[in-house]
């Protein structure tokens, strides 16, 4: 074990007394809001004054409707003034202002598909990550790696905010450990509008919508499943809501992990001599790892129009590993001049924490809505890496037979957000709101040798750096969305945003700092062709701002072939992005087919250079740009009372200008197509069959490209009983998933593949109690323009709350 000496609190302070003045603005937002409660107070008291006469009407929720969001579109608000005098007929007093209207969840927004997840076989004992592999034109790798229409450019939210946790390196491990029974819905969101930030990509979203319960009295839900490998994973949740107050929590635990062999053959070509090298490298991996997560939140209702909500999410995952590597290097001769293992064991863990505050007040006009919400999380991943190499041939230039690297990461976002949304009296809805985040990392690797005879450490500078990063956001946004007329709707939307940034590399002694100012318009229209089809378009203008790693200057060893260094000095990528949808009924089934273009300038690319004989440096720098453009479909419904299919695809082109090691530039594209496709029998009123299949074509990445994969996943579900279910999950069933990479150049020719464990079995139940049964458990819909009642907080997930789907800021 490596004795620490981290001096940390002296190495920090330099940083976050330079980033003083920033966050002093953030503080001074927050006594800002309090102060505007405060001059409230007057309204909020002649409110409590009405609660105080009818407090079981202002307390509960309708417990038997969903409520729609009276602003997710003007007919929304229409449907609900049409519906106010029915609900007027009640007894009621009159200072309520509120009118629950009965309808469906709608399936597709104006700038958004919806997508239920609730109905996946596997919802009580899969991951996030499975959850977002069901939903279409998303894939996602063993690893926890997501990408959207082939681009791993995506953001992923939690009801509509950033959490730390879903940040960086983080992200993959993050979501293989949230169970996917918390979700009710995931939100695709292509072309984002003006409320939605440009945190942790600014690319398109997937904003996970976490389950709520809405309902008076108490209720919970019990999953425990057993899986191959010792792999387990359990949860418990629960709810209880009486009067003004709502409580929600719940605790989960899993040990899930996938093994996984690699092997690599390179060839490095001598552009003046023609002389080549070769390399080999044929690696193992294995090593399942634990998470538990506890949260809970409590909802008070100060009066019929004002409800505060606090939130706790914590979350901890182990970080071990074990792997064996194989080197070898040949020359053109074929002659062996390196040879040897390297064993690999690391151990350690990450801890994410969120803590939440919200405010919503809603105004005199019905859908009048303001909501005030900050977020604070945070995640650290700690790790102690030791590897170890046995030598069969020595090359002249030989590494240490040991080394160790000790890893300290944490990322801290603090996201603090205003949204107001006014409908007007023509119908129309404009929505204005406000940002404030300061979002703060730091990274400490420290790499050691040790002496042979001794065995005492010494730091190889070399490959020990310290990096600190932190960045200031503030942004105003602005929308109008209207009915043109019996045909068209549109929305139009502008948002500003400015960026501060400050860099501290501590090992190198080098400071950077960034700012920059970008304007982002959006507009959406849709055009109503008959009863049931629909035409939409929507334009978005987007940045991606380089991420912490993307900056960090410091050269970082990878592996015995490969290091890889940042540029501190990158500018944001500008997107611009369109699209053309067409839905309509096609039989019994529902159809939508969409059209899709988007273009990045001054794009992040990779250089690659030759260090030395046998180890390529990668780094990166701003310059041309890539394209992308495809065509998306999705087909759903019932063929026959029995049999749901539930089936889409892309085909798509993208083009990319790439740096060869000699500096030249050039143009690659390729042509994909993706498919993949969930099939539900219901073999008897008890018993449910489900198989999900999922076809990636071919892919480019960095220098080169992915080839196709496939794979297939079986399931089955038998209710017992009303409230206990058996549910068996067979992921990967042929065993099939792999990530085949092929580079060819002239400098460069390279093959490698990773296969993973398959397939991987399930077997759980999950049970239900108290006032909501798995047959009749009611889930309203996301709701801009929405008050939640008591017990707003989801039933699971980190960083959630009450207005899924809201403003993401």
């Amino acid at each position: 074990m490596v004795q620490r000496n981290r001096s940390k609190q002296a190495r920090i302070q330099p940083g976050a007394a330079h980033a003083t003045p920033r966050r002093q603005a953030l503080y001074l937002a927050v006594v800002l809001a309090v102060c505007e409660f405060g001059a409230m107070q007057p309204a909020l008291a002649q409110s409590s004054a009405g609660v105080q006469t009818a407090p079981a009407t202002a307390a509960a929720p309708a417990s038997t409707s969903a409520t729609a969001p009276v602003s997710a579109a003007p007919q929304a608000a229409t449907a609900a003034t049409t519906a106010a005098p029915a609900a007027a007929a009640e007894p009621a007093p009159q200072t309520i202002q509120s009118v629950n209207v009965v309808g469906e969840r709608q399936n597709n927004r104006i700038d958004r598909q919806v997508y239920d997840v609730k109905s996946d076989v596997n919802a009580s004992n899969g991951s996030a990550a499975d959850a977002l592999g069901n939903v279409p034109s998303v894939a996602v790798d063993p690893d926890g790696t997501v990408s959207l229409r082939g681009s791993s450019n995506v953001q992923i939210l939690v009801d509509g905010k950033p959490s730390a946790m879903l940040q960086g390196e983080n992200r993959g491990s993050a979501l293989q450990a949230m169970p996917a029974e918390d979700i009710d819905s995931v939100e695709v969101i292509n072309n984002p509008g003006a409320e939605f930030g440009n945190e942790g990509g600014g690319g398109p979203i997937l904003n996970l919508v976490m389950k709520r319960n809405r309902r008076p009295g108490g209720f919970g839900a019990a999953n425990a499943n057993v899986g191959t490998a010792g792999r387990h994973n359990a949860s418990l949740n629960g709810a209880y809501n009486s009067g003004l107050w709502g409580f929600q929590g719940g605790i989960n635990m899993r040990k899930d992990g996938r093994d996984s062999t690699y092997e690599s053959e390179r060839e490095r070509i001598d552009p003046v001599t023609g002389a080549s090298q070769r390399n080999t490298q044929e690696s193992t991996s294995n090593g399942l790892n634990d998470s538990v997560g506890l949260r809970g939140q409590v909802t008070y209702n100060l009066s019929q129009d004002d409800t505060l909500e606090a939130g706790l999410g914590l979350m901890k995952r182990s970080n071990d590993q074990h792997g064996l590597d194989h080197y070898s290097v040949f020359d053109q001769n074929g002659n062996t001049t390196s040879d040897y293992e390297r064993s690999t064991r690391r151990s350690g863990d990450s801890s994410n924490n969120m803590g939440s505050l919200r405010w919503d007040h809603k105004g005199a006009k019905l859908g009048e809505l303001f909501k005030m919400d900050l977020r604070v999380s945070t995640t650290d991943n700690d790790s102690e890496t030791d590897y170890a190499n046995t030598y069969t041939v020595t090359p002249p230039r030989a590494a240490d037979s040991r080394n160790l690297q000790d890893v300290d990461n944490s990322t801290r976002i603090i996201d603090y957000t205003g949204d107001y949304e006014l409908p007007l009296e023509s119908g129309a809805i404009v929505k204005v709101g406000y940002k404030i985040a300061d979002n703060g990392s730091e990274f400490d690797t420290r790499y050691y040798d040790f002496d042979l005879g001794s065995n005492v450490q010494s730091i190889n500078d070399r490959r020990t750096n310290a990096f600190e990063i932190d960045e200031m956001n503030t942004a105003l946004y602005g929308s109008y969305q209207w009915k043109v007329n019996e045909r068209w709707g549109a929305q139009l939307g502008l948002r500003a945003e400015h960026t501060d940034m400050d860099l501290k590399q501590v090992t190198s002694r080098i400071d950077a700092s960034n700012s920059y100012l970008n304007w982002m318009p959006s507009a959406f229209a849709t055009y109503k062709l008959g009863e049931k089809t629909n035409l939409r378009f929507s334009y978005a203008h987007r940045i991606r701002r380089p991420g912490a790693g993307e900056l960090n200057p410091f050269v970082v060893y990878r592996d015995e072939f490969n290091e890889s260094s940042g540029n501190p000095y990158l500018k944001p990528v500008q997107t611009d992005s369109f699209e053309v949808g067409y839905e309509t009924k096609a039989g019994v089934l529902d159809a939508n087919v969409r059209a899709y273009y988007r273009n990045e300038r001054d794009t992040i690319r990779s250089r690659q250079l030759a260090v030395s004989d046998t180890v390529i440096l990668t780094t990166l720098e701003n310059g041309g740009s890539n394209r992308s453009g495809g065509i998306e479909f999705t087909l759903s419904g019932k063929l026959t009372p029995k049999l749901s299919v539930n089936t889409s695809g892309n085909v798509f082109l993208a083009e990319q200008q790439q740096i060869d090691l000699l500096g030249n530039e050039s143009k690659r594209s390729a042509t994909s197509v993706n498919v993949r496709g969930r099939l539900n029998y219901q073999l008897t009123p008890l018993d449910q069959l489900q198989l999900m299949f999922n076809a990636q074509g071919k892919t480019l990445t960095g220098y080169g490209y992915r080839e196709p994969s496939a794979t297939a996943n079986l399931s089955y579900r038998r209710n017992l009983n009303q409230s206990l279910t058996l549910v068996v999950n067979a992921n990967d069933i042929f065993s099939s998933q792999k990530q085949e990479t092929v580079t060819d150049s002239a400098t460069l020719k390279e093959y490698s593949v990773r296969r993973f464990d398959g397939p991987v079995v399930f077997v759980g139940l999950s049970y239900r109690f108290g006032g909501v049964q798995a047959n009749r458990r009611q889930d309203g819909p996301p709701g801009e323009g929405w008050r939640p009642p008591p017990g707003g907080m989801p039933p699971g997930g980190f960083g959630g709350g009450p207005g899924g789907g809201g403003p993401g800021m």
